[in-house]
């Protein structure tokens, strides 16, 4: 069930200067993130990012600002639901606010350590693996080198990867994810203005 929530609108921050060119630029990018897994993109260096409410980092920001809509349900940490965060989403996207994980067509995360079981997000179905969720996690450093292999569509061997705060239950999250495939969920890996894409298809080991 969808939380209703009253909309304050008293300290409203502005979205995106040029939505038009900002919303496709972003789509281009996060395109580009997910055919090139582990590749790391500054969103900054193709469009001009607003400055997120708290709670919400500034590349998850711009990511829901382009794809988010009346369509879609987001899930944010419920204490953000009525907050800065939960009114901004509200105006600027339209979109619903989710209440459960299983509704959620984005789910925004704030640590590699609040990653929620896998099944309790939407995995699609054999009939359509694409209605599943894209998972936008926030991570404290992000790197081109580190402890992280990555291997599959898209790698044309291994690409390695440093992820700030990354953990074994992260590893094992992707592991399982990956052998749902074609179900499961995308996941975009998100620094600050960075991005990184790990689409389902990605297999993670650690040690690279």
């Amino acid at each position: 069930m969808r939380a209703p929530l009253e909309l304050d609108l008293s300290h409203m921050q502005p979205g995106f200067a040029d939505p038009v060119h900002d919303g496709q630029a972003c789509f281009r990018a996060l395109l580009e993130a997910l055919a090139r897994p582990g590749r790391i993109t500054a969103l900054d260096a193709h469009l001009t990012l607003p400055a997120p409410p708290p709670g919400i980092g500034a590349a998850q920001l711009a990511i829901l600002l382009a794809l988010a809509d009346q369509d879609t349900a987001v899930w944010i940490a419920p204490e953000l639901r009525n907050a800065a965060a939960g009114h901004y989403l509200r105006f600027h996207c339209g979109c619903a606010l989710a209440t459960t994980l299983a509704e959620a067509h984005f789910v925004v995360i704030g640590t590699p350590d609040e990653l929620p079981a896998l099944d309790a997000l939407r995995l699609g179905d054999p009939a359509f693996p694409d209605r599943s969720a894209t998972l936008l996690l926030e991570v404290a450093e992000l790197h081109s080198t580190g402890d992280l292999s990555l291997r599959g569509p898209g790698i044309e061997h291994t690409q390695t990867l440093g992820v700030g705060g990354w953990n074994a239950a992260a590893t094992a999250f992707v592991q399982e994810n990956q052998r749902r495939f074609p179900l499961g969920v995308d996941t975009m890996l998100c620094c600050g203005t960075r991005i990184a894409g790990l689409p389902r298809t990605t297999l993670i080991t650690e040690g690279a």
